[in-house]
């Protein structure tokens, strides 16, 4: 057995050195045909590797595959950033675009106050709605503007279109407005074109009853209420709504204030109208009444 294995040792000990120098010796001869710089030599370069490469597709598969692999994670990983990033950017304009809606709404609001025609007499303070009664019994709202601010029980509160109701209660830094749909609530107006007297008096519901119309079939439904000035607690001219047809016949108001939504509301300074007790002090004023007599006197 172990001269098998000496005389399998002498035999093939030299077949590897010879195999190693063969390999050495291609090795040699494709580095020099790489580095041999000459046209013969680089067509022959350009026919192995047309022959070689194409049949080196399939080993090259699974690297192409890897790396493609690996760039379309990376692609998924920046893909994800960038969708929180975008999701977090939206809820940020959702949120400005809440807040954006809200002040586009007060802006509205507020503009609709500065467009309402009134007496120049008249001067205002406008206040902002703290909160309601919430109650179906009493409909009032309540106002951050009180005694301090020089509001007087009485006087009426509108929003940018239309008469709301009058204060019916005051207190340092807070009003309450008695609504014109509380059923404590009577208005005097007059209805447009007509001419016709009324008095508006709230039900609890949304559109208050018309009663004491003198002459119900000059009335239209669509026709301008107004305040009459009746009574001087109210300033005259006040637009309140328009006349309505409910279903069983009896006419209300549709008002024109928008009591969806009272965030502000304008409430009017009035003290009354002066009080004439001498018709004579309209025509001519006292004083001249008397120079004239002197003069007559003393002619």
């Amino acid at each position: 057995m172990a001269k098998d294995r000496s005389q399998r040792d002498e035999f093939t000990g030299p077949l590897r050195r010879m195999m190693l120098g063969v390999i050495c010796l291609c090795l040699v001869a494709v580095f020099l045909v790489w580095r041999i710089d000459s046209p013969r030599v680089e067509r022959f370069r350009a026919q192995v590797t047309d022959r070689v490469v194409p049949n080196m597709d399939w080993a090259l598969a699974p690297v192409t595959g890897a790396i493609n692999l690996v760039r379309d994670f990376q692609s998924y990983q920046r893909l994800s950033e960038q969708n929180r990033e975008l999701r977090s950017e939206l809820r940020q304009m959702q949120a400005w675009k809440e807040a954006a809606r809200q002040l586009e709404q007060e802006n509205a609001r507020l503009l609709d106050l500065n467009n309402v025609r009134l007496d120049p007499r008249l001067t205002f303070v406008t206040g902002v709605v703290m909160a309601d009664s919430g109650s179906p019994f009493r409909q009032s709202v309540l106002l951050n503007v009180g005694a301090r601010d020089g509001i007087v029980d009485g006087w009426a509160a509108m929003d940018g279109i239309g008469l709301v109701g009058r204060i019916s209660g005051t207190g340092a830094t807070t009003a309450r407005v008695l609504l014109l749909t509380d059923a404590a609530s009577s208005i005097p107006a007059i209805i447009q074109p007509s001419g016709q007297t009324a008095l508006i008096r709230g039900d609890n519901t949304a559109a208050p009853v018309v009663d004491f119309l003198e002459n119900p079939d000059m009335v239209r439904p669509g026709d301008r209420v107004i305040s009459s000035g009746d009574g001087g607690v109210f300033p005259a001219g006040l637009l309140i709504g328009q006349v309505a047809a409910a279903p069983s016949g009896r006419l209300r108001v549709r008002l024109a204030a928008d009591y969806e939504r009272l965030e502000y509301l304008r409430v009017l300074r009035h003290y009354g109208t002066e009080t004439v007790h001498d018709p004579g002090q309209v025509v001519i004023p006292g004083d001249t009444l008397q120079a004239s007599g002197a003069e007559a006197t003393d002619g």
